[in-house]
């Protein structure tokens, strides 16, 4: 009996990691073996990246609060703790966007919560 290898398979497999491997460079983008290898570490790369890119956010959405804050004359952990204080429900996200592109606004909500700050 003739061995069966299965080569439509096969080849299905080899053209699909090719095809993710479009645009590397040199031998990474034609060759299988470097290409498998190539293909996976960038899939091992996104996967990893797509976590760090919340990181990323996070942080730059607090440097760019603290900034707003500190031209009010206020830290970053102040005006959370007062926003908490005060019981306004926007997230670093929210805050951000305000301070950036809607200073009016972020003014306007660190008045409101400085009127209500509690001396401690």
């Amino acid at each position: 009996m003739p061995r069966s290898v299965n080569a439509v398979a096969s080849r299905r497999r080899r053209k699909k990691v090719l095809k993710l491997a479009k645009g590397y460079f040199g031998r990474k983008k034609n060759v299988w073996t470097v290409a498998k290898n190539q293909v996976e570490k960038g899939l091992t790369f996104a996967y990893r990246d797509r976590k760090t890119k919340k990181r990323n956010f996070r942080g730059l959405w607090i440097q760019r609060i603290n900034a707003a804050a500190r031209l009010h004359g206020l830290s970053y952990s102040r005006l959370m703790g007062l926003l908490g204080k005060s019981g306004v429900a926007l997230n670093r996200k929210v805050l951000a966007d305000l301070a950036m592109n809607h200073p009016q606004a972020f003014s306007a909500l660190v008045a409101q919560v400085n009127a209500g700050k509690v001396t401690a």
